[in-house]
């Protein structure tokens, strides 16, 4: 796995000799060696490089990567520029539609929301080829527990964007009044008529930012 290496490495680093963390690095690393595991080794921890501590405005939160061959590249909700737009990306892009007028896209790949300041962290970082949640409980809950813990120590503005329930259990982290929480239920096509649509979390989120005058993130992804 490639590591971590701009400024979240400070913060982070007690997590990397912790009990816990060796366990998990070494599960992780045979599951590579015995199994197809996504996202691709070298992606695994591209949340971060792409959006360093210093720039993190919004964080979304999801559950655990696409599962699927070609899919997963280390962001949640996001897929590379070739790959079929998933689901949930498509009601999230319905939803920003609705809220912002953005075009839907011909593809689901949010780097550019990453390297606006946009945390997009899986709650679990990798899983096993076609199997949801296959490692669930092998340990990165704890690790993006710590993570969601350096945010809420920052000392400026940030939005906390939390869809279903897993995203929604890091709630109890976030007590820094300085921070926005918004919560709807998960966009997937099974919960996103129950209470996503019609959340306009984007124009909150663009909204709060302006208010504490930090640059709104430019949301439309183009098409390629």
């Amino acid at each position: 796995m490639a590591a971590i290496s701009n400024d979240w490495l400070e913060p982070l680093k007690p997590e990397f000799s912790k009990e816990y963390y060796k366990k998990l690095y070494y599960t992780i690393m045979d599951e590579y060696k015995k199994h197809l595991v996504f996202p691709p080794a070298d992606d695994v921890f591209n949340a971060y490089s792409l959006t360093p501590l210093k720039d993190v405005k919004v964080v979304i939160i999801g559950q655990d990567p696409y599962h699927n061959v070609g899919q997963a590249h280390g962001l949640c909700f996001s897929v590379r520029p070739d790959v079929e737009i998933p689901p949930s990306l498509v009601n999230i892009y319905k939803e920003l539609q609705d809220d912002l007028g953005c075009y839907i896209p011909n593809n689901g790949y949010l780097v550019k929301w990453a390297k606006q300041g946009v945390l997009l962290l899986n709650t679990v970082l990798t899983v096993r080829a076609h199997q949801a949640n296959s490692h669930r409980g092998l340990g990165w809950e704890e690790f993006t527990d710590a993570t969601i813990r350096v945010l809420n120590e920052q000392d400026r503005p940030i939005v906390f964007i939390l869809w279903g329930s897993p995203a929604q259990k890091k709630k109890a982290m976030l007590n820094n009044p300085k921070h926005l929480i918004l919560e709807a239920p998960h966009p997937s096509p099974l919960s996103a008529y129950r209470g996503f649509f019609g959340s306009k979390p984007f124009s909150k989120t663009n909204e709060f930012l302006i208010q504490n005058q930090l640059e709104p993130i430019d949301w439309q992804i183009e098409n390629v």
